[in-house]
């Protein structure tokens, strides 16, 4: 099928639309690359004659992943079928017939990672297309046909949907449940009637899940402290909790009472389970106690006792025959849960066991660690089936799908990843949450799951049976450096020090198409900079090294070594015979490139070196220090010429501005400070950031200063009156790296983020104020929709609706008028048929 579908016959080449203008660039991209203040026509590209009898017209293909895969590889290998998918496209906006070949023809160019932004799509029709994951910055959308598309992870972030039919449009997400304080716990009554959420500030949350309203008018309140767990009885209508003021509580779910507090416990509650016959409660604790509790007697028949391990979570069989606990001292211990006995003692974690559950037929475990993985035990051979690896930090929760062929599991990383327990892979990470995840559950059916947050957010995903994970090339840790080569031509980007692939990666500026990494340091790079020529890059590494790459050859030429420490940045010269280098031994060495060797230490900070950077001229050299203090070096005799004092917090980035007369620091006191260089006085302080400003940039004329923040915002700043002209929003990491280029008269800026992405903005001046438009993005991993516009779109269901609105979308949509004035109009007949005396069945008199 899919070679018929590519069968070259399908095009035939005659004149049949006009021609877009020239272009230049890569099949990533469908636009010129001369990008303008509005949307750019997506016209034709060459003289082709879709065929009407092609499978693509006729079939839908969306939920055939093995035929998109195929035509996703043709589409990268062969641009004149990409062409053809492009006008099946911009057929559908005039002819409706072409919509099922325009719906099939975006899926394929999506999956392809064709990226559409800035796009003009208005009057598009493809309803079912497969649109996730798809980058749709700025695209002109207007009346557009989008029943029944697949929106999941989709990038609309300042997208027009003016008028648009979204009847049944998925976005793998309900509404997020917004909380006063952070869930520790969550769980779904077996029903799927209600669901509850254990909080740090002491109260309980429950919703119904037929409409996700608070079922109480207030939360369940009882306990002193955080609640740190919740779990429901088999039949849904008891609720058990437990708390840090040591205490177990059950509650009836219908009024919201406690029906009584089971106390025991001499340290805090941490896991709490309900027997499948019901009668049985068990509670751990850090005490190292587990407890069974009689729910009618209301008194504890057992303890199991630990020696000297606290107990982190527990857990039920579902036959209620056995108990699993996690243990801190990096264990899972099982128990005899009729006659106490402790039967194994299961070891393999490299990390205190943080979640334990069995699976739905309970002959498997589960486990979730501090050492970043989950892992699978066999309860007859006692040992570890699978490892499933894959987040980068502490692992806080894990849950089994009902039938038992998906683990979930959340961390410390911030995300939630859904696993294959046959395979061990994880084919569905679900990123959005801001802080770390400490709870995720299934529905008992099995279609969504859910998220708690240290954000004090409950995040609600559907869980798809086909599943198709983003593919994208790119770092597997967060994005702390990007720089521009001197030519403008490339982005090379380097990996947060946690990270363990311990690269630099370069990608092509325009495109976005990864080009190739450099791969030697043995610890997370965390600083990079380009020669002044552009064929040189020098990285810097929690391996105490610089090094030095040929961009051409991509060979490591030089080690330079003598830091004691953890080298934190680097700056070539202006001249680029030399290069600097900033370390936590409080020193910064200066390097002869040619002979590698180091020619001067500067002394003078008290704390680690942060950050440094050399003046345009070569003067100067700026480093910054957690004491707090920015000191400004004379680079030809390693003098400190200055100290800038003024930030109550370490210095995280320094930089001077493109002719020198001014520095800018930021610092963990959320502040940006810009300094005159010759006298050292302050002349304006940036202070709108909610976080620590990890990252500042100047533009290359020196108006504006980029900021990026823990707080996930991009700002721009005016240099001239130090306002705050743009933000941008919709990172799900913080911002570690700005960098800034002019292309033919193009202003763009470049961002590394801890989500991992490395996108391309372009900065154009409209009326006074900065707008900011997606280039490209290495990738995307979470619905984004700030400044979107539904004003007027139709058939949005009120959950959408809801969604798309916390995701910071603008605009109202159509109400669902239809149905509404159906039903009046037949409120109306039968009024009227009563208002009629003629069809009174009293008659008339």
């Amino acid at each position: 099928m899919a070679l018929a579908i590519f069968d070259p016959q399908d095009a035939k080449k005659r004149k049949v639309l006009p021609p877009v203008s020239a272009r230049r660039g890569s099949t990533s991209s469908i636009y010129s690359f001369e990008m303008h203040e509005t949307a750019v026509p997506m016209e034709a590209v060459t003289k082709l004659e879709p065929d009407f009898d092609s499978p693509l017209a006729t079939r839908y293909f969306v939920n055939e992943p093995s035929v998109l895969e195929f035509l996703k590889e043709r589409v990268q290998q062969e641009p004149l079928f990409k062409q053809l998918l492009l006008t099946y496209v911009e057929l559908s906006k005039t002819d409706v017939k072409w919509r099922t070949a325009a719906a099939n023809a975006i899926s394929i160019l999506v999956r392809a990672g064709v990226q559409f932004n800035s796009v003009d799509l208005r009057r598009v029709r493809i309803p079912r297309a497969d649109l996730s994951f798809g980058m749709f910055d700025s695209a002109l959308l207007q009346d557009a046909d989008l029943r029944k598309a697949n929106l999941s992870n989709a990038w609309l972030r300042q997208a027009d949907l003016t008028g648009a039919n979204m009847g049944g449009v998925q976005f793998g997400e309900l509404p997020s449940l917004l909380e006063d304080s952070s869930p520790h716990s969550c769980a779904y009554s077996p029903d799927k009637t209600s669901f509850a959420i254990g909080l740090s500030n002491g109260c309980i949350s429950v919703y119904t899940t037929l409409s996700w309203e608070r079922l109480h008018p207030h939360p369940l309140q009882g306990h002193t402290e955080e609640v740190t767990c919740v779990a429901y009885s088999w039949k849904g209508d008891k609720l058990v909790s437990g708390g840090s003021d040591k205490s177990v509580r059950l509650w009836t779910i219908e009024t919201g009472t406690c029906d009584h507090d089971f106390t025991g416990h001499t340290r805090e509650v941490t896991g709490v389970a309900y027997s499948s016959q019901e009668n049985l409660i068990a509670s751990g604790s850090s005490d190292g106690m587990v407890k069974l509790w009689d729910v009618e007697e209301r008194t504890c028949r057992r303890t199991f006792y630990t020696q000297n391990v606290e107990i982190t979570s527990v857990a039920f069989s579902s036959q209620g025959h056995q108990i699993a606990a996690g243990c801190n001292d990096r264990t899972v211990r099982l128990w005899n849960a009729h006659t106490g006995a402790p039967t194994h003692v299961l070891k393999g974690h490299g990390g205190q066991v943080s979640s334990v559950v069995f699976s739905p037929e309970g002959d498997l475990v589960a486990s979730g660690s501090w050492d970043t993985t989950v892992k699978l035990w066999d309860l007859a051979t006692k040992a570890c089936r699978k490892t499933l690896s894959g987040h980068t930090n502490r692992v806080t929760s894990v849950a089994y799908s009902p039938k038992g062929d998906q683990i979930a599991s959340g961390s410390q990383d911030m995300t939630v990843r859904l696993w294959d327990v046959e395979t061990a892979t994880c084919h569905q990470p679900l990123t959005g949450h801001s802080q770390q995840v400490s709870a995720v559950a299934y529905s008992p059916n099995g279609d969504q799951v859910a998220s708690g947050s240290s954000d004090k957010t409950v995040r609600l995903w559907s869980v798809r049976a086909e599943i198709r994970p983003h593919a994208a090339s790119g770092h597997s840790d967060g994005v702390v450096g990007v720089k521009f080569s001197p030519e403008g031509c490339q982005i090379a980007s380097c990996l947060i020090a946690c990270s363990w692939d311990n690269a630099v990666q370069l990608w092509d500026k325009e495109t976005g198409v990864f080009r190739r990494t450099l791969s030697g340091h043995s610890d997370g790079v965390n600083g990079i900079s380009f020669s002044p020529a552009g064929d040189m890059i020098a990285s810097t590494s929690g391996d105490k090294t610089v090094r030095l790459w040929s961009v051409e050859s991509n060979e490591s030429l030089k080690v330079l070594s003598g830091h004691e420490e953890w080298v934190s940045n680097v700056a070539y010269s202006p001249k680029g015979d030399r290069v600097a280098s900033g370390s936590y031994d409080k020193t910064v060495r200066l390097w002869d490139v040619g002979t590698g060797d180091c020619f001067r230490v500067l002394t003078g900070h008290t704390e680690k070196i942060t950050v440094l950077v050399y003046s345009p001229n070569g003067n100067r050299i700026a480093s910054g220090s957690l004491d707090t203090t920015v000191r400004v070096w004379d680079a030809e005799t390693g003098e400190c010429q200055s100290t800038l004092t003024g930030h109550t917090d370490e210095i995280l980035c320094v930089i001077f501005s493109p002719n020198g007369d001014q520095i800018a620091s930021s610092s963990a006191d959320h502040n940006v400070h810009v300094w005159n260089t010759e006298t050292g006085s302050l002349l304006h302080t940036l202070k709108e950031h909610e976080g620590p400003v990890l990252s500042i940039a100047y533009s290359p004329i020196g108006d504006l200063i980029a900021s990026g923040s823990e707080d996930t915002t991009l700002r721009l700043w005016d240099t001239a009156s130090g306002q705050c002209r743009a933000v941008i929003r919709d990172f799900h990491g913080p911002l570690h790296s700005v960098a800034w280029s002019t292309i033919s008269d193009v202003t763009y800026l470049a961002t590394g983020c801890g989500d991992k992405s490395v996108r391309l903005w372009q900065v154009t001046e409209v009326e006074g104020l900065s707008r900011v438009c997606l280039r490209w993005s290495s990738t995307n991993e979470a619905l984004a929709m700030t400044d979107g516009s539904i004003q007027g779109v139709r058939e949005l269901s009120y959950a959408n609706k809801q969604l798309l609105r916390q995701r910071g979308a603008v605009g109202e949509p159509v109400l669902r008028l239809r149905k509404v004035t159906q039903s009046v109009m037949r409120a109306m007949s039968i009024l009227g048929t009563f208002g009629n005396p003629s069809n009174s069945p009293m008659g008339s008199s």
